[in-house]
């Protein structure tokens, strides 16, 4: 009994170990989507609020029908930042949650401090906004720190900046990450700094553990997920104090990789620069294989001959926002752009951002739905929160898209386990 018990287990395990790269049906023949196996999560009620609130339909009765399905991870399901709808964006906090609601591709956005150490930010210059820095000593070392009258009123709330490359890394460390908020009309640091907005909470802001990008790595690698690091823009002059270039910034973003022995298939390394992903493209080939594109014009006229010159160069991943990719059609459906269809036609993948950041979708969607709110001149077929998912089951089916980044992925992983094939979770 315990040889087979053995011969069992060994067999199930190199079944396993077999079936952890398949072919991703959702976009061309073919094409390699590395997972990893599934894992049981929690997505808890929000995913189902969505369903139960969206206007009945075809779409909705099979989306109702997953309701008491065990649900797993999927590399559909892109944790933008984390889960920072109620996290504290790129914490410790953060992220474990991202993956306990099924994220299979974790984001840390990558910048460096004054020791040019990489570390998780949004931007160079949000520690003002995303950290308790302004209640430390720290504050004094910002590009432009608190000022104050001689009542002790704030009077430059809308002008502080404080940035990473200000402090060093163990400095860095030595803060608390907080919700993404800040009030530029206060007169005190309490009321600068209390400013969340009403969709989103506080609930889980008494702690946020901030992260090098060294032990982001560590830490998705133990969370089993996969990564798409984004180098962010420098907000200092490059190259920084003279000798660090923006190519060093941009190979030691995949140098660290490499030192903690991840394999490229599992990172999905991203630049709105385009020079940083032909760098990539041209001098570590194996990242640059799926480095991603984010495409910054928001230019819905960009033609098929100018994505074509981008495959040309060797991209193969573009991420364009959501409402590029979309458009209303004469009878009040929504359908893909003429932008996915040239990205389609070019041959291109697709990744898109970021669900679940917009508020509520009753209230119009914001700059996130723009082609589909009425904003920009098209038809306003936007009208309630569960229209989430319809957006989503345009993107996914017409569009082709590979990934969404969401900043609640309980909604990405109940749409791809219920109405994506198996081999994308």
């Amino acid at each position: 009994m315990r040889v087979f018990t053995v011969v069992s287990l060994c067999v199930s395990a190199c079944v396993l170990a077999l079936a952890a790269s398949v072919s991703f049906a959702g976009h061309g023949e073919g094409y390699k989507y590395w997972h990893y196996m599934p894992s049981k999560v929690e997505l808890g009620p929000r995913p189902f609020f969505l369903v139960d609130d969206m206007d009945e339909s075809g779409l909705k009765r099979k989306l109702k029908r997953c309701e008491n399905r065990t649900f797993r991870k999927s590399t559909f399901s892109i944790g933008h930042r984390g889960a920072p709808l109620q996290f504290p964006e790129h914490t410790k906090e953060s992220y474990i949650a991202a993956a306990k609601m099924g994220a299979g591709i974790l984001e840390c956005d990558v910048t460096f401090t004054a020791d040019r150490a990489l570390v998780c930010r949004h931007s160079q210059c949000d520690l003002h906004t995303t950290t308790n820095i302004l209640l430390t000593e720290l504050a004094e070392k910002c590009s432009v720190p608190p000022a104050f009258d001689v009542d002790g009123m704030l009077t430059n709330a809308a002008d502080i900046k404080c940035c990473t490359s200000d402090i060093t890394l163990a400095e860095f460390k030595s803060l608390q990450g907080k919700m993404d908020a800040a009030n530029t009309a206060a007169t005190s640091i309490e009321e600068y700094m209390n400013a969340t907005a009403d969709w989103r909470t506080d609930l889980y802001s008494g702690k946020g553990t901030l992260l090098s990008h060294q032990e982001s790595i560590e830490l998705f690698d133990s969370l089993g997920v996969d990564f798409t690091p984004e180098l962010k823009a420098p907000s200092v002059a490059m190259p920084f104090e003279g000798d660090y270039t923006q190519e060093q910034y941009a190979q030691q973003l995949i140098d660290e990789y490499r030192e903690a022995g991840i394999p490229a298939r599992r990172v999905w390394a991203q630049s709105f620069n385009y020079d940083d992903v032909l760098y990539w493209i041209n001098n570590n080939p194996r990242f640059g294989r799926q480095a991603v594109y984010l495409e910054g014009a928001y230019d819905l006229d960009i033609d098929l001959e100018t994505m074509m010159e981008w495959k040309y160069d060797g991209v193969q991943v573009i991420a364009p926002p959501m409402w590029v990719l979309l458009d209303v059609n004469a009878y009040g459906k929504i359908v893909p752009s003429q932008y996915a269809k040239n990205a389609r036609k070019a041959g291109l993948k697709l990744i898109t951002w970021t669900l679940e950041r917009s508020g509520l979708l009753k209230d119009n969607g914001g700059w996130y739905y723009q082609t589909v709110n009425g904003d920009l001149g098209k038809a306003d077929v936007i009208e309630s929160d569960g229209d989430v998912m319809e957006v989503l089951h345009v993107l996914a089916k017409k569009v082709g898209v590979i990934g969404v980044f969401s900043d609640w992925p309980a909604t990405t992983t109940y749409y791809a386990n219920c109405m994506l094939p198996k081999t994308t979770w």
